[in-house]
């Protein structure tokens, strides 16, 4: 890129660099939102979930220390949502083992790393990497606009379920981990958003985020899909292929 974008064109291209890796078209996620898994699934889901989402706080103190102090929204931002993760109402970690628990696994478990797939530990390593050398509005757009932005699209779909009787059955306490994130990410998504279109002020920035987020897309569809692959295959027969062909359709860029 050799010109700066102006803010429309800029913004476009961000959304443009997840279009067709979101989360929520990969394969567990679909399974998932038509009724398909089983407690169990849920279980080794949470598991995961928790060493992506755990350190979550971590990674936003990495980019508030990067953070200049004339960057006085972009530092309030990154404290305000390090303190709904860790300090508001309910620690957000806290929301998730009580699911975990309401699907048969333990605190013990969800804490053991040994419990998780590489492409768990390769997104982890990739947020810590992004949060701690990145320049903090490419951090910002890496870990917020491609990857928490992403929250209440995902969300949407996959909650009714866990709540419908006839599906999954789980009490809206049980689930309140994913009402809480609808609400929280889609604010956070969106003031990622503004904090990346301000501050990445030169065409190489901008370049740099617009390739951060769409990297941040692909390793959240391929942390999702390998989910799928570990835990769920073997156990869904034919809606497998069905839906591995409805993922073809899907540019997943890697």
């Amino acid at each position: 890129m050799t010109e700066l974008l102006n803010e429309q064109d800029f913004r476009a291209a961000l959304e443009g660099a997840m279009a067709g890796r979101q989360a929520k078209d990969a394969s567990f996620s679909l399974a998932w939102a038509s009724g398909k898994l089983e407690r169990k699934h849920f279980a080794r889901w949470a598991e995961n979930h928790y060493h992506y989402v755990g350190p979550f706080a971590d990674y936003l103190a990495y980019i508030y220390a990067n953070t200049p102090d004339t960057a006085t929204d972009a530092k309030d931002f990154l404290l305000m949502n390090m303190w709904e993760e860790e300090i508001g109402d309910v620690r957000h970690t806290d929301l998730l083992i009580r699911f975990a628990e309401a699907c048969g696994t333990t605190k013990e478990a969800i804490e053991d790393p040994s419990n998780i797939t590489a492409a768990t530990r390769g997104l982890q390593a990739w947020c810590y990497a992004m949060s701690m050398r990145e320049h903090f509005a490419v951090a910002t757009a890496a870990l917020v606009v491609g990857l928490e932005s992403q929250v209440p699209s995902i969300y949407r779909k996959q909650l009714p379920p866990l709540l419908d009787p006839d599906k999954y059955g789980f009490t809206e306490d049980e689930a309140e981990f994913f009402d809480l994130h609808i609400t929280s990410d889609e604010i956070h998504g969106e003031r990622g958003f503004q904090i990346v279109l301000k501050y990445a002020d030169t065409p190489e920035l901008q370049q740099r985020c617009i390739d951060v987020t769409r990297d941040g897309a692909d390793m959240r569809f391929a942390y999702t899909k390998a989910l799928y692959d570990t835990y769920v295959a073997e156990d869904l027969g034919d809606w497998q292929q069905a839906s591995e062909e409805s993922e073809s359709k899907v540019d997943v860029g890697v």
